[in-house]
């Protein structure tokens, strides 16, 4: 049977509370500026302030996404001193470097799929 994990890892059912918990996470991730903090965080740990700069974005809406994002289980929070450092929880990491490679060859094709607008 094959389920969620795939792959060598510990396969899980096709519903009940193992996909909805995979559903939450993936939808942690679909909105696109959470996105841009989960790919940008692939090149090590961010703290809010370097993630505005990198963004764009207010602070408050930086932080608000970072919120979402470690209510999913997505990230992580390491407190040094009075500075706190965001990165990428678990194999967060392995399904984000799998997504930036679907975009590099699909992402163009995404346009033309209405349904997910």
């Amino acid at each position: 049977q094959q389920g969620l994990a795939g792959g060598g890892g510990k396969h899980l059912p096709r519903h009940g509370p193992a996909v909805d918990g995979a559903a939450k996470r993936f939808r942690g991730l679909g909105d696109p500026t959470r996105l841009r903090i989960g790919l940008g965080l692939l090149s090590g740990e961010r703290r809010v302030v370097d993630l505005v700069a990198e963004l764009g974005l207010a602070q408050s809406t930086v932080s608000a996404h970072l919120a979402c994002l470690r209510e999913c289980g997505l990230l992580t929070l390491r407190p040094v001193g009075r500075q706190s450092y965001y990165g990428l929880a678990h194999d967060v990491r392995h399904l984000l470097t799998a997504t930036e490679m679907l975009l590099g060859r699909t992402g163009v094709d995404v346009a033309l799929c209405p349904s997910t607008t």
